[in-house]
């Protein structure tokens, strides 16, 4: 490329950016001693120019080339020591990924090549690699501007208890015949009409996906003829992955955000800025280890050839340096600002609280999304472990995230497969765990309740399964969670067993229901809603195929009816749904507690019984409300977890009203609800079941 035109540019915005008449060029490099930027052909193999950045600005390196077109492929090669014991693996034959490149050409090859070092020398890691990486490497694109203009933002509910649905961006649609065949698996499918329709009538307000940053297959994955499925391996963090376009490539994306917006659902986007795809220092140089290793990673103190593995794969990305945390930020920003996203779920967000002197819910990241103006008003949501020291910290995040409750998932699943001493737990997460949560003002919907995810046994699979069987992943079924809390009813797996089938059906009924009587925020897994199986996988981060993907064939339609029924029961009352712990406090409404327990004589419970199974409760708005809320909504709900049909002593109805049974579990078909009950009510074992007040019919 001949008649190149080079001139300083500008430091200020990082990234590649084209103006109409040029692309100004900036990254961030605090120990190389230059940066030169690689350009390609039109199909990424030739190198056709290599520039050396002549500006440095601080840590930025930047230049500005006059006549370069939207489109242009390049990387960057930095220059400086290559000394791994002193954290720097400076290396110009590896081409680099910009870390804030918005669009990749081509794909990653599983190559020795794209290693910093001889793969082969004895001497590891500490050896020095002279092969050009470019042709194995994807590259970065100079987008055209016009791709992220003028998309329309969502409602942006940053505190709601709304039902959030977690789906994987391709094994939500992929086996789904309704979905066109064109774009199954894909962003446009995600939002295409049957999906919606679907997504409509279980009342989902919120859908969570799976990573959608560019990632990268592992390298032992693709040895094994695997890939990375779940997608937590990001190498670009304002990259969209490219494996899920359908037809319409990138703007494909944009399309699915505004038609999910149309339909009134938010996009929660699952985010991982705790670690990188690079991995520890046997791992490949793709961009982050070879522009700034000492900057972009916490190194261990010791030797800096290390990394600190608080993530457990293989790296942790050094948030509290002032330019990683300002690429987290831009980044995050961008996805709101541009694709429209309406909030984030962090992966591992402890790793992103933990500073040198260890977790801090008032650290620099916390403190900078409090006063970013855009990134304040969407929603966050936090995984609240790491495997770092002190990596546990549910209910400890600040108050403007709310957090995954696995102690809620756990207790669910305890007290339904039968536990000893799992109702006293239990009665703590159907109130929004309170003793987690409330504190520094935090809100109920704190908690997001939860009874399986991605990583775990789906809901079908806790019912039929005791075992995981994670074969399929190669690694002799050692990896996955090994305490899943699940219960195969009394046959391992797939039965025709007709009363074991129809037990496994009930406790899902069971679980479910439990879910949407808590108080919180509701999260769904994709599947759950027509008891979908992983055949026993609970750990499918490489299974992308009928293992990882929805089986809609199999789906059971009565199951996914029962769960809009709860869903709509649920929206239907506030009592449900409260904003406010509740404490049995008195309500100067009507002298009742907002919140009440009981057993099936309407006596007070024996909470110190260590046999105790059912129970009864009362939901009523919070005594705390103010007078501009709505307190009529009242809830009475049975749990009988035992075998035995129950006699249950209804409260007192207010005068004019009657109580009506609104959900039971113990039915296939909610169509004959409501039905209007007397002073007793009877309710079948291994069942939960709701009453509502209604008025009272008049005799003529």
């Amino acid at each position: 490329m001949n008649n190149i035109q080079l001139s300083s540019g500008s430091p200020n915005r990082l990234g590649a950016h084209h103006d109409g008449a040029g692309v100004n060029f900036a990254v961030f490099s605090e120990n190389a001693s230059k940066i030169e930027l690689c350009l390609f052909s039109a199909d990424g193999t030739l190198e056709t120019a290599r520039i050396a950045l002549p500006e440095r600005t601080g840590p930025v390196w930047h230049g500005y080339v006059s006549g370069l077109p939207v489109g242009t492929i390049y990387g960057y090669r930095a220059h400086g020591d290559y000394a791994p014991a002193q954290g720097h693996r400076f290396n110009p034959n590896k081409l680099l990924l910009d870390p804030y490149t918005r669009e990749l050409h081509g794909d990653w090859v599983n190559s020795p090549v794209t290693l910093g070092y001889e793969d082969a020398s004895a001497k590891e890691d500490l050896s020095f690699d002279t092969r050009d990486s470019a042709p194995f490497v994807a590259k970065s694109i100079v987008s055209d501007p016009e791709l992220f203009e003028g998309l329309r933002q969502g409602q942006h509910r940053k505190a709601s208890s709304d039902l959030i649905y977690e789906a994987h961006p391709k094994g939500a649609t992929q086996g789904n015949s309704a979905v066109p065949h064109a774009i199954r698996g894909t962003y446009e499918g995600l939002a295409s009409d049957p999906m919606l329709e679907h997504l409509k009538t279980l009342g989902v307000q919120a859908i969570e996906l799976l990573p959608v940053h560019s990632f990268v297959d592992d390298k032992f994955l693709q040895e094994r003829g695997l890939r990375n499925y779940w997608g937590y391996n990001s190498i670009g963090f304002f990259a969209a992955e490219p494996r899920y376009f359908g037809p319409d490539g990138l703007k494909g994306f944009r399309k699915m955000v505004e038609r999910l917006h149309d339909a009134g659902i938010e996009v929660i986007l699952d985010v991982v800025y705790n670690h990188t795809a690079e991995g520890d220092q046997r791992g490949p140089t793709l961009c982050y280890r070879g522009l700034d290793n000492a900057s972009y990673y916490r190194l261990t103190d010791k030797d800096q050839r290390y990394y600190v593995n608080d993530t457990g794969c293989g790296n942790t990305l050094n948030v509290s340096h002032p330019y990683v945390l300002r690429m987290v930020l831009d980044s995050l920003r961008f996805w709101v600002e541009c694709m429209g996203i309406d909030g984030f779920r962090f992966d591992l967000a402890t790793t992103l609280g933990r500073e040198d002197h260890g977790f801090d819910p008032n650290g620099g990241f916390f403190d900078a999304l409090r006063q970013d103006p855009v990134l304040s008003r969407v929603r966050m949501i936090a995984e609240p472990w790491d495997i770092g020291p002190g990596g546990y910290r549910l209910g400890e995040f600040p108050h403007e995230f709310s957090e995954l409750n696995d102690s809620y998932r756990d207790t669910v699943r305890r007290y339904w497969r039968g536990d000893a001493h799992s109702v006293q737990e239990l009665a703590a997460r159907l109130l929004g765990s309170a003793d987690k949560f409330d504190h520094s003002g935090r809100r109920s919907d704190a908690s997001v309740n939860f009874l399986a995810s991605h990583d775990g046994f789906t809901l079908a699979d806790t019912t039929r399964y005791v075992r995981k069987h994670n074969e399929a992943n190669t690694e002799k079924n050692r990896d996955g969670h090994h305490s899943n809390f699940s219960d195969n009813c009394g046959v391992e797996g797939e039965t025709d067993n007709l009363a074991i089938r129809k037990r496994r059906t009930q406790r899902q009924r069971n679980m479910l229901a439990t879910l949407f009587l808590s108080q919180g925020t509701p999260m769904l897994l994709a599947g759950d809603e027509f008891a979908n199986s992983q055949k026993g996988n609970n750990n499918a981060y490489c299974q992308d195929n009928d293992i990882g993907w929805l089986n809609w064939e199999k789906a059971d339609t009565e199951l996914q009816s029962f769960v809009a029924g709860l869903s709509a029961f649920r929206a239907d009352h506030p009592s449900l749904r409260q904003s406010r712990f509740l404490h049995s406090a008195v309500r100067t409404l009507d002298g009742h507690a907002d919140v009440n327990w009981s057993d099936f004589n309407g006596d007070a419970l024996e909470w110190e019984d260590p046999h105790l199974a059912n129970f009864c409760l009362t939901l009523r708005g919070s005594a705390e409300a103010p007078e501009y809320e709505d307190g009529s909504d009242v809830v009475f709900i049975v749990f009988n977890r035992g075998a035995d049909i129950g006699q249950v002593v209804l409260p007192q109805a207010p005068e004019g009203q009657m109580w009506c049974r609104a959900i039971d579990t113990s039915l296939l078909s909610q169509a004959d609800m409501p039905v209007r009950e007397s002073k007793v009510a009877k309710v079948e074992g291994r069942s939960v079941t709701a009453f509502v007040l209604i008025a009272e019919e008049r005799k003529t």
